[in-house]
């Protein structure tokens, strides 16, 4: 039976190359070309309508990725080389049967991803991160800096957004941890998410800003944009750019942050903080931008801290006493998500950060999710209110009376 390398052969000497091919012309294309083939050497229907669907992504779509991507229950594509795809689904991975002819065809597909968001990929620039036209993200190493690579990341979105309501029936949290946060982000105090890889902080954050008053003007800055704010229409999306083949037009994070001071918001939602521009976004939630959010990676509220102490450091000789005031004075709360063994992702803790002293941070715990026991493969328990929030000159210069 012909090969499907060989009927792409056949397909592009058929195409007419001098002028844009619509999508309806080129799918009449391939099943007539299938059609001929299956007179010569019959292909069953059902083989003929798969050929059809992966012809078509090949030249159009992203070739065999198209079929992955388009798996609502796929969650994260990874594909190591050639020969090594894996897939998430239900927090759990698994190798696929699909493979790429050559190294070749994957780099087409990685040129055709990055190029989608005006990033440049390379053997001098062999990392990149990108994003694809569903809000997926996308981050690429080549060979030979990935010794097995091409190595593609995808990590998918929801079609649809997910919101608080839908987290709590996930069991991410309990309608009173979730009428606490509510509270406190409409108040304006400003709100840090940390998590590990996967925890789904990102989520989390879309989910929250449900809650933002629907009058204010918000401005959205990310290095790969993937946010999706609900329901503010004063929204400004700011995405940060690498610079060119010469080496010149990058945009960073701290620009757009130092830009967006002057663009009068109400609140900045940095989507991830990394390195230096983490003493932007501190300063900015310290001078008068009220309600700001961001998330960024660790293990514990605590390690979320000494890390943004770390990152500081990155982008400003100063002494650590002096960025610990300051981060105690910029953040009112780290939230914290875990994934679980069992695959599950919960908000484990809320604290509350509270003043510098003792040569640290202080802070103290208001919720915190505690295990009772387990019911098959799945974790028990429930959310438990530790301290009462100290720090409540915010909620009533708003207007709202203590929780």
């Amino acid at each position: 039976m012909i090969s499907e390398e060989q009927l792409q052969e056949k397909i592009l000497d058929r195409l007419d190359l001098s002028r844009e091919i619509e999508d309806e012309e080129l799918m009449e294309l391939i099943l007539q070309i299938l059609e001929e083939e299956s007179r010569r050497d019959y292909i069953p229907l059902q083989r003929k309508a798969s050929l059809g669907r992966e012809l078509f992504n090949a030249f159009r779509k992203l070739d065999l990725l198209q079929e992955l991507i388009e798996d609502d229950e796929i969650t994260e594509v990874m594909i190591n080389g050639t020969q090594n795809i894996f897939v998430e689904k239900g927090g759990r991975l698994y190798m696929t049967d699909k493979r790429f002819a050559s190294r070749e065809k994957l780099e087409d597909v990685i040129q055709q991803i990055v190029a989608g968001s005006n990033r440049l990929v390379n053997e001098s620039s062999p990392i990149a991160d990108a994003r694809l036209p569903d809000g997926s993200r996308v981050n690429v190493v080549l060979y030979p800096i990935a010794l097995n690579g091409p190595v593609v990341t995808i990590r998918k979105f929801p079609k649809e957004q997910i919101t608080m309501n839908q987290l709590i029936r996930l069991g991410s949290l309990n309608h009173e941890v979730a009428d606490f946060l509510k509270l406190l982000v409409a108040a304006g105090y400003n709100i840090f998410i940390s998590g590990g890889t996967g925890s789904g902080k990102t989520t989390f954050l879309n989910a929250l800003s449900q809650f933002i008053p629907k009058d204010e003007r918000i401005i959205t800055i990310e290095d790969n944009a993937e946010l999706q704010i609900q329901g503010v229409p004063n929204l400004v999306k700011l995405e940060a750019r690498n610079a060119n083949v010469e080496g010149s037009g990058e945009i960073t994070i701290r620009e757009l942050i130092r830009a967006a001071l002057r663009m009068r918001p109400n609140r900045i939602i940095v989507g991830e903080v990394r390195g230096s521009e983490t003493i932007d976004m501190i300063q900015a939630m310290s001078t008068g931008h009220k309600g700001s959010l961001s998330t960024g990676h660790s293990d514990s509220p605590r390690d979320m801290l000494r890390r943004l102490e770390t990152m500081i450091l990155m982008g400003m000789d100063i002494p650590l006493p002096a960025i610990q005031r300051q981060i105690a004075s910029a953040i009112d709360i780290i939230v914290h998500i875990g994934r679980l063994w069992d695959k599950s992702r919960k908000v484990l803790e809320i604290v509350e950060v509270l003043d510098f002293g003792e040569n640290e941070v202080e802070t103290r715990v208001l919720y915190q999710f505690q295990e009772t026991g387990r019911k098959g493969e799945k974790i028990q328990g429930d959310w438990k209110k530790i301290h009462t929030l100290q720090n409540t000159g915010k909620l009533f210069s708003a207007g709202y009376q203590t929780p």
